[in-house]
């Protein structure tokens, strides 16, 4: 396996080739090419090898390092490459058997240590390249954060949507340079946060601590049908949550959301579980907007949007782990192509309002079994001068596993 490793990805901190391992520093001075960041590359001491700045756009270095399979590459990361970091993604492309790995300490494991935090209890995140709006899902009352900045702006940007969101008592920890001779700790609660000069290399601790009108989105399925913008086109949320239930979220999984309406049951999927993916389908375009606006405010920007109708538009798309059909169900070629799409093993559920929908799903669930609900709900609504009961229409719901022993 030796023979084959061509490429070595090497975790190197503020202390710069010094804090290298003798291995690392080994694999630097015999490399015929070493890619790396500005900063990571002025680290080095007296080394040879030809040296490859990061180009913009990033996926160009990408395709270069591969170009140079064959030769001694070393692509210089920082801290732990695994985590946030090019290991990842150059891990995606490349044969693990042809990588070697060598880790320094994560600017995580750095911050946690400073701030005396466990790392096994808190959430870490990184904004680094990646929208702001994926804050927004990691917020909750006594939550304790690290996150990773894009640049020196990214702390106060944090501070200001703390305070925004009802938050404002939140301690915010900025740390700069952590491991290196330029270290430094600072502290600010978010409503008066006044620290200035802040290096672009920086991490964020977060405190969170809620006030009693403080905005904040559970984890668990079925939000109020109140933090979307919709135009009616909602499964409101007691059916959303026995619809996301149904579904069962896990991390990675990725659902298709056929007729997303305003795009609750992706975006719900997705904050259900670490690294869950959607795709939310919908051929209306001023719903497009709304599934956009909802999947930011919400903190899943990743959500992806398909302005199409099924089932034309679903082909080409990545195989489902779970789909979700909702509306007018009746059983046609939408059916047929999402049941052919589905991974074995995967999870579909239909939602059904209509007589023709019912009468559809009973047929599809005497073919493919699964289970079949009915799911009605009341809410207390005027009446007159008084108040009583109000039903909303009954949802038919059939839920089916894709295995062996379907018809």
């Amino acid at each position: 396996m030796a023979e084959k490793q061509w490429l070595t990805i090497i975790g190197i901190e503020e202390g710069g080739f010094a804090g290298l391992s003798s291995g690392a520093v080994s694999k630097i001075r015999q490399a015929d090419v070493i890619f790396g960041g500005k900063r990571h590359l002025a680290m080095l001491e007296e080394v040879k090898s030809e040296q490859v700045q990061w180009s913009a756009p990033f996926s160009d270095s990408i395709a270069e390092i591969e170009a140079r399979r064959g030769n001694s590459v070393v692509v210089l990361a920082s801290g732990d490459p695994q985590w946030f970091g090019i290991g990842s993604v150059l891990a995606k492309i490349i044969d693990p058997s042809e990588m070697l790995i060598i880790p320094a300490r994560s600017s995580f494991s750095l911050a946690a240590s400073q701030l005396a935090w466990s790392l096994a209890t808190i959430q870490t995140l990184t904004l680094h390249g990646r929208p702001f709006a994926n804050f927004a899902k990691a917020l909750f009352p006594r939550a304790k954060l690290l996150v990773l900045s894009n640049d020196g702006s990214t702390p106060a940007m944090i501070a200001k949507h703390l305070a925004s969101c009802g938050f404002g008592q939140s301690r915010v920890h900025v740390m700069e340079y952590l491991g290196g001779a330029k270290q430094r700790v600072r502290s600010s609660a978010a409503a008066k946060f006044d620290l200035s000069d802040i290096a672009d290399l920086n991490i964020v601790g977060v405190e969170c601590i809620a006030d009693r009108d403080a905005q904040w989105s559970s984890a668990a399925p079925g939000l109020p049908d109140d933090a979307y913008i919709h135009d009616g086109q909602l499964t409101k949320s007691v059916v959303r949550s026995a619809t996301l239930s149904a579904l069962k979220p896990f991390p990675g999984g990725l659902l298709w959301d056929v007729g997303a309406g305003c795009g609750s049951i992706g975006i719900e999927w997705m904050r259900a579980a670490p690294n869950a993916k959607a795709i939310a389908i919908e051929p209306n375009s001023k719903r497009l907007d709304m599934i956009e606006t909802n999947a930011a405010g919400l903190g899943v920007p990743a959500l992806k949007i398909i302005a199409g109708k099924a089932p034309d538009d679903l082909k080409g798309l990545a195989a489902p782990d779970a789909i979700f059909i909702g509306g007018g169900f009746t059983r046609d070629k939408v059916f047929e192509t999402c049941w052919q799409a589905l991974v074995e093993g995967g999870m579909l559920v239909v939602n059904g309002v209509t007589l023709e929908s019912e009468a559809s799903l009973f047929e599809l669930h005497e073919i493919y079994g699964g289970s079949l609900s009915r799911i009605s709900v009341e809410q207390v609504a005027p009446m007159g001068s008084f108040r009583g009961w109000q039903q909303a229409k009954p949802v038919t719901q059939w839920q089916v596993i894709k295995t062996d022993n379907s018809k």
